[in-house]
């Protein structure tokens, strides 16, 4: 058992990611179909999990667009 011996590893979600995972299922998919992505890449990259930068950066920017919208409103 070798394994112990090192510390775990821990994902750790930024604003974006926890927001999006925060969202309803509807919600989500729209913005994963705005990134051009499917919905399940979206969810991986919303735990943290590995994506192409690509598709990272294309739902950050929109998180970041809905958030402004929403400022907006308000």
């Amino acid at each position: 058992m070798r394994g112990f011996l090192s510390p775990a590893v821990k994902v750790t979600a930024n604003e974006s990611q926890s927001a999006f995972a925060e969202m309803t299922r509807g919600k989500r998919s729209k913005l994963a179909k705005t990134a051009q992505t499917t919905l399940i890449k979206a969810d991986q990259w919303a735990r943290g999990e590995g994506v192409t930068a690509d598709v990272a950066e294309a739902l950050d920017e929109a998180i970041k667009a809905v958030r402004a919208k929403a400022a907006k409103k308000k």
